[in-house]
């Protein structure tokens, strides 16, 4: 019996699937742990502290920190696929049809700076 190989998107999405079971244990460790501190907390006066009204919710936190991530991401591809532009000629299979673009643009350099 021959062993087949995972592809690339099925090692993804079992990746994924182990991370959103880890996620899904985890909320249910923090809503027990919330309920228990809840039942201790009830007890104990609230405290005003000063200008926390002025703090950013930490849903806002949240929202700011994902959209600059997702922005991050979004820049890193652009650059990936640039490299990969560039290095193009150096790949097998790629070289030719690669290097004529690159060499018209280094003679477009060339003729600048002349």
């Amino acid at each position: 019996m021959a062993a087949t190989i995972p592809t690339v998107e099925e090692v993804q999405e079992q990746y994924l699937a182990a991370v959103r079971k880890g996620q899904e244990v985890a909320l249910d460790a923090i809503k027990n742990v919330v309920e228990t501190v809840q039942s201790v907390t009830s007890k104990i006066p609230t405290v005003n502290v000063p200008l926390a009204d002025k703090l950013p919710t930490p849903e806002a936190i949240v929202a700011n920190a994902f959209d600059f991530a997702g922005q991050l991401l979004a820049e890193q591809r652009k650059f990936t696929e640039e490299a990969l532009k560039a290095t193009a000629a150096l790949r097998p299979g790629t070289g030719e049809q690669a290097a004529e673009p690159a060499k018209a643009a280094s003679a477009k350099g060339e003729k600048k700076a002349a």
